[in-house]
């Protein structure tokens, strides 16, 4: 009896431990920002304030607009390893659909994608509720976007209704904008950053002047020789 005692000790002795589960490992890699301002006059400082980022990537482009150069640059600069960070969901996609897109090439290519302002991280290995908020907020953003839209046409109309609504006020008058031309010319076409700082006026307003300048000189041309045409 007591030999069959001594052996069960001896065999719980020399039991081996239940393995412990491998943690997860930290990303290794760069904190890339993406940060994005629907006007040239918005202040991207607040997105991302306070974080330690290897390089940041800034457009100042509409959400609509499927131009956005940097968030492109971003995308092309990120590795493997990497974490894209941005500041809310609607900072980073145009709608849910672009949103799925943007986070499953990048995910698909081990790169991280972190919001946070819906505190969410995905990573590729992503559990099928994840993924449901990913289209969930998503919604929401994009929900809360055509909220925004709305009420300001509703405000609009009825500041119209109310003959208080006049719309944006033009930056330059007619005659500001023919002496803007006439000095872009003059200069050959160089040194528009300082042209625009004499108008106080962003450079996207310059060339939008400068379009419209070329587009009417444009019609002019062929109106004029629609007119020598018919004269013949």
């Amino acid at each position: 009896m007591a030999t069959t005692a001594k052996k069960a000790t001896t065999a719980k002795a020399t039991s081996k431990p239940a393995q412990e589960q491998p943690k997860a490992q930290p990303r290794k890699g760069q904190l890339v920002g993406y940060r994005r301002v629907s006007s040239l006059d918005q202040n991207t400082e607040r997105q991302l304030e306070g974080m330690a980022l290897d390089k940041a990537f800034t457009d100042k482009a509409s959400g609509k607009d499927t131009a956005r150069p940097q968030l492109q640059a971003a995308m092309e600069y990120v590795r493997e390893g990497d974490t894209l960070v941005v500041h809310s969901m609607d900072r980073l996609a145009r709608n849910v659909e672009d949103l799925r897109r943007i986070v499953r090439e990048l995910t698909g290519r081990g790169v991280a994608v972190q919001f946070i302002k819906e505190a969410l991280t995905f990573t590729g290995d992503d559990s099928p509720m994840a993924m449901l908020m990913l289209n969930v907020m998503g919604a929401v953003a994009e929900f809360e976007r055509s909220l925004i839209r709305e009420r300001q046409r509703e405000g609009i109309a009825i500041a119209k209704e109310n003959g208080v609504y006049k719309g944006r006020k033009k930056a330059l008058d007619v005659e500001q904008v023919g002496e803007l031309v006439a000095k872009d010319n003059a200069n050959g076409g160089k040194g528009r950053t300082a042209l625009a700082q004499e108008y106080g006026i962003s450079r996207e307003t310059l060339y939008q002047y400068l379009r419209a300048a070329t587009e009417t000189q444009e019609a002019q041309r062929v109106a004029r020789r629609s007119l020598l045409v018919g004269t013949y």
